[in-house]
């Protein structure tokens, strides 16, 4: 630490190029943390995905219904808790840009599985007693400016109409990553105005396990129960669901791999050459602290530590900005939930500090290895 002003006075010499080195950090690190961002948005479903949650689709496909019936059976398969069931509306919003995923529930039922949603006690009640009700995340009436009471109207695309919702209960969470863009309605209330073909069936069933240890052999029952029937099923675990549908996008993670492998990789060749210029700049320098007493290793860290406070300082405003803004796209982007984590923070620093520490190795032993005579014969 005492040589902290050193190393501090060093940088000073050079602001301009100091200042560019810096913000040449800040901008790589930002977009490491709009990678995350985009990342925890395509895979929050992986992400938060309950391990004693089960989904039950028809085998042929999300888009094919299966029988209301079925819920009763599914209860009666051992080792299964809970049974819920929902159907997808996708209704519009004012305007088809205006994307919100819209979902029927049973109300009770589907509490009891995501645990995670939190809403208020009275809102839950109101939102139970209102044959139109909506609950819905808090990151989707943020964007649209509703409050509680609120009349919202939606285009039905799937089931044809006008519908009308009431805003009953914003939802939230306590954890960070978990989906508050949903809007959720009853399922009495699609069955009433659904077309008939539409009578006593849903879209999909979630199913709570009492020991998530034992969802293999819950998921070939459910399987095997309705096998051969006019309506097979296919069960996965929700984390297993939920990555088949991030898959759906293409491969995501190799996109940001390239990308963020191609922008350090060049963050890696400009802060070295910088490094190694501003050692050639005080050759004369660093000859004179080698005869005053400075050892070949003090020289050596003096180089590394500019190197890594440059990009520790950049590296932790840019990942500070890109947590900032992650909710402001949620906003904006309804139906998707960026999130940047303060793991994800303090694994941005780390990245940057091993680039401070790669970037600046050469220049430093460059340094170190510089004997006394030829660093005074080049003044």
């Amino acid at each position: 630490m005492k040589f902290i002003k050193l190393v501090l006075a060093n940088l000073r010499r050079k602001k301009i190029r100091t200042a560019l080195t810096t913000a040449s950090f800040m901008v790589a690190l930002f977009l490491f943390g709009l990678l995350v961002a985009i990342h925890s948005a395509f895979y929050q479903g992986v992400n938060i995905a309950g391990a004693d949650r089960l989904v039950v689709i028809n085998r042929t496909g999300m888009t094919q219904p299966l029988p209301m019936s079925y819920r009763e059976r599914l209860q009666q398969v051992p080792g299964v808790k809970t049974v819920s069931f929902a159907s997808w509306f996708g209704g519009i919003y004012q305007d088809e840009r205006n994307f919100f995923p819209q979902v029927a529930i049973d109300a009770k039922s589907y509490r009891e599985i995501f645990s995670e949603a939190v809403v208020p006690d009275e809102q839950q009640k109101a939102f139970s007693a209102d044959r139109e009700g909506a609950l819905v995340g808090i990151s989707t009436v943020k964007k649209y400016g509703w409050k509680l009471g609120d009349r919202i109207p939606l285009k039905g695309t799937i089931f044809p109409g006008n519908w009308e919702f009431n805003l009953r209960g914003i939802y939230t969470s306590n954890r960070p990553d978990f989906d508050t863009v949903t809007f959720l309605f009853h399922h009495k209330f699609l069955e009433e105005r659904a077309p008939a073909w539409y009578r006593g069936l849903v879209g999909y069933y979630m199913v709570k396990i009492a020991d998530p240890d034992r969802a293999p052999e819950v998921v070939k029952a459910i399987d095997k129960r309705f096998a051969n029937s006019p309506y097979e099923t296919k069960t996965d675990t929700e984390r297993a669901f939920a990555a088949s549908f991030a898959k759906q996008m293409g491969n995501i993670e190799l996109l940001i791999l390239a990308v963020g492998s191609v922008v350090f990789f060049t963050l890696l060749l400009v802060t070295g050459n910088t490094m190694a210029i501003a050692v050639r700049e005080r050759t004369g320098e660093i000859g004179v602290l080698k005869t005053v007493g400075f050892s070949d290793l003090h020289v050596l860290l003096l180089v590394l530590a500019e190197s890594v406070l440059v990009a520790v300082v950049g590296g932790s405003l840019g990942v500070a900005i890109a947590k900032a803004i992650a909710p402001r796209l949620s906003e904006a982007l309804s139906g998707l939930e960026f999130y940047v984590g303060t793991d994800d923070v303090l694994k941005g620093i780390a990245l940057a500090t091993f680039i401070g520490l790669a970037a600046g190795t050469i220049p430093a032993l460059d340094a170190m290895r510089l004997r006394v005579v030829d660093a005074l014969r080049r003044v």
